[in-house]
């Protein structure tokens, strides 16, 4: 099962907003912990591990996969439509936004309410990313949520645009 992971990642700096040191510190996290625990197996792959590229694409994901030793050479691309996201993606931004506003001013018992709400859609988000994968990779759920952060990463741009 070794061979079934991801050893490298990379967000296509065209499609990454560098401008929030906390979603930077975020997105550098769920990369971190991506890399050191995940399941990640591509339909009809032989094995890995493998180097994977996110991008935005014309108003689509694309996940596109490597072999960890052949940089160069595709080993794979998906290809995702972002409309099954864009809800959750805002409502997880909008309560984002609330959760540090909240942290300045409010108190513990609603900081813990959006906290819970946060990860209630975090989850909902990297179940959605699971069932749109199914039959290209599969991936187990705390896979899912650390490619989920690193989507709304992606989509950041997009967001901040709107």
């Amino acid at each position: 099962m070794d061979s079934y992971r991801i050893v490298g990642v990379v967000l296509d700096k065209n499609s990454v907003s560098t401008r929030d040191p906390m979603i930077a510190r975020e997105r550098e996290q769920a990369v971190y912990d991506l890399l050191a625990q995940n399941e990640f197996q591509p339909f009809n792959s032989p094995g890995g591990p493998y180097r994977l590229i996110l991008s935005l694409r014309e108003g689509r994901l694309q996940f596109d996969i490597r072999l960890a030793h052949d940089r160069a050479e595709p080993h794979g691309r998906i290809i995702l439509a972002l409309s099954p996201f864009r809800r959750v993606i805002r409502d997880y931004f909008l309560v984002c936004e609330s959760h540090r506003e909240a942290i300045r001013t409010s108190p513990l018992q609603h900081i813990e309410a959006l906290d819970m709400g946060r990860r209630s859609l975090h989850d909902e988000g990297s179940t959605l990313l699971r069932e749109r994968l199914e039959g290209k990779i599969t991936i187990d759920f705390e896979t899912a949520r650390r490619l989920f952060t690193l989507i709304c990463a992606l989509h950041l741009r997009v967001w901040h645009a709107s």
